[in-house]
């Protein structure tokens, strides 16, 4: 085998067979100096090469005890720039395709968020009464700007516990980039829909007079997965026409209406859970991802459960999706040749502030 880089343009006509066999021969090179961690969105062809498979709270808990010397990040960009964040300095995270981005990751950027935070202080005094709040899925310069404003980063899993950490700070969030997962959890804690204002970055002082960002418990940023704005209440109403018994579980990335019809409501890993968990012989409605979907299917199948995915539409995540088999050998090849391919490095200056506000998530645990 060549000790020189290899350019993906070489693996692009492979196929998915042989581009398995690469990549088994090259992880059995490597052995234990790598870990291939995959998020439950990937596709099949790649998500079964994942030593640990997992939704972002417990892929960065992995990144952040793993004793791998490289770790290649089956996920998109925001994931890998967490791995380098909360990973050791000899540590190296890969990421198979730097196109794989996050079209919801894409609607928040530094320079709107200070300038946002500018305005809030016009009205408010934001850095004395609103602890700001991003999501996970969300540029590693985010979340320096949550670190240096005593903030905090969450996950789907935690967001709850999150906000409750935030109250007992201020009596404000801002909570960023993603509006719905901000609603669902604010509305479940008790907080009622008048109180929380979504902010529109393109509007001056997001849209909002300043009553209502005087009065606002939570400031909501106009943002969405694109995935989950596939769902929609009348499937819930069509298809329980058919069949009635059965049991809804939604993604809180999903619209308020379809969480408010949910029989469950949590993240990727509560929906695995609740389903593997569940009574024999019972019906499913999911409102996520389509690969998640497909594969809890099949796992549970035996057992006489039936799940379906939500939406007449096929709604699979594009930018996860463009994970495949080939740029995953090419990156453990050249990696097995001792080249280092697609390395995500955050910026010095972000990194520690990112840390502090990934650490007091963490803390939390």
């Amino acid at each position: 085998m060549s000790t020189s880089v290899r350019a993906i343009q070489d693996y692009a006509l492979l196929s998915d067979e042989e581009c398995d066999q690469r990549i088994t021969a090259a992880k059995q090179k490597l052995g234990d100096s790598c870990v291939i961690l995959g998020h439950h969105y990937q596709r099949n062809e790649v998500f079964k090469h994942a030593d640990v498979s997992g939704d972002s709270l417990k892929l960065s808990n992995y990144a952040a005890h793993s004793k791998a010397q490289y770790i290649v990040f089956c996920g998109v960009h925001f994931m890998a720039e967490v791995s380098d964040i909360l990973s050791r300095p000899d540590q190296v995270t890969l990421l198979p395709d730097l196109a794989a981005g996050c079209s919801m990751a894409d609607m928040a950027n530094r320079k709107n968020v200070e300038r946002s935070w500018k305005e809030l202080n016009s009205v408010i005094n934001a850095d004395e009464c609103v602890t700001p709040v991003t999501y996970i899925n969300s540029a590693a310069d985010l979340k320096a700007f949550c670190g240096r404003h005593d903030g905090i980063v969450c996950t789907s899993s935690n967001a709850k516990q999150v906000l409750d950490w935030c109250f007992e700070k201020r009596e404000k969030i801002l909570f960023f980039p993603d509006e719905h997962l901000g609603r669902n959890t604010g509305y479940r804690m008790g907080i009622p829909l008048e109180d929380m204002v979504v902010w529109d970055f393109n509007q001056p002082l997001g849209g909002l007079s300043k009553a209502q960002i005087q009065n606002a418990k939570m400031i909501l940023w106009k943002g969405f997965c694109s995935v989950h704005q596939m769902f929609q209440s009348e499937q819930i109403d069509d298809f329980k026409k058919q069949y009635p018994e059965t049991l809804v579980i939604a993604h809180p990335e999903a619209n308020f209406e379809v969480c408010e019809k949910a029989d469950y409501v949590g993240s990727t890993e509560m929906i695995l859970k609740t389903v593997r968990e569940a009574a024999p012989n019972t019906r499913w409605l999911v409102a996520t991802e389509l690969n998640l979907v497909n594969r809890l299917n099949e796992e549970v199948k035996d057992q006489g459960k039936q799940v379906h995915f939500m939406s007449p539409t096929v709604a699979m995540c594009s930018t996860m999706f463009r994970t495949d088999p080939q740029h995953l050998a090419w990156v453990l090849e050249n990696l097995a040749n001792g080249h280092v391919v697609n390395q995500i490095e955050v910026a010095d200056g972000d990194k520690a502030m990112a840390k502090k506000s990934l650490d007091s998530m963490l803390s939390l645990f």
